[in-house]
């Protein structure tokens, strides 16, 4: 399968691109912003995989990036990159931030699922996967009113895409991790990290390893499964 995977070059995005291109038959595309040396990186470890500077803050990297999907023949995407959040009460940010957070978080992902979607309609297979959070379920953590709102949005417009275009094959699917350890909340202190682990029903946290097994079986899994948000979170907030 050829495979795009936005944000497949460090944490969460980084052990997707692994774990698909681990399977030889898999040809995987990844974006990167800013992990330009694990970009390197992976293209090195693995032939199978070929990147792309795509920064979700620049137009132009987006079109550049929406130019190439004709070209790379795909039957997979993997919507995983976010271009940032700001971790702050809602009533403290500005009314105009949301707007901008929109334009730079989700507009490009809706502009390239537009653009896949095309190319996978004219095959009558596609596979999209989207990447949310585990916070969906139940009440979200303080401070994340700007990262819990673009998910839900993405995961709204993930069922759509479902119900829209399965009559041509095409399935769209969501997973939703629990926390994990990785640059977004690299700030996180070390003693609530240790609380949330005596906490957790494994005691032990998720890790991006994990969740990538998850995307990979949506990846694979049969047309039937369509829809769907998996949940990963041994069962701390179900829905």
């Amino acid at each position: 399968m050829n495979i795009l995977v936005t944000g497949g070059a460090s944490s969460l995005g980084d052990a997707i691109t692994r774990k698909l291109a681990a399977d030889s038959r898999n040809k995987v595309y990844f974006t990167w912003a800013r992990s330009t040396e694990n970009a390197g990186a992976l293209m090195k470890d693995l032939p199978n995989t070929q990147g792309f500077h795509c920064d979700f803050h620049s137009e132009s990297d987006v079109q550049r990036l929406l130019g190439l999907i004709d070209e790379f023949e795909l039957h997979g995407l993997v919507n995983n990159a976010m271009a940032g959040i700001r971790i702050e009460h809602f009533h403290k940010l500005p009314a105009d931030y949301f707007g901008r957070s929109f334009n730079e978080n989700v507009a490009p992902v809706m502009c390239i699922t537009q653009e896949v979607i095309r190319s996978f309609r004219k095959a009558r297979f596609g596979k999209i996967v989207t990447i949310l959070t585990s916070y969906l379920a139940g009440n979200a953590p303080i401070g994340l009113s700007e990262y819990v709102s673009i998910k839900a949005y993405l995961h709204s417009m993930a069922k759509c895409w479902a119900t829209e275009n399965a009559r041509y094959n095409i399935t769209s699917n969501c997973v939703s991790p629990s926390f994990m350890l990785t640059p977004l909340n690299k700030e996180t202190d070390e003693r609530v990290i240790e609380q949330m682990t005596a906490a957790h029903p494994l005691k032990k946290l998720l890790t991006p390893e994990e969740s990538a097994q998850v995307v990979a079986f949506l990846i694979e899994a049969p047309q039937h499964v369509n829809g769907v948000n998996l949940f990963i979170n041994a069962g701390e907030r179900v829905v």
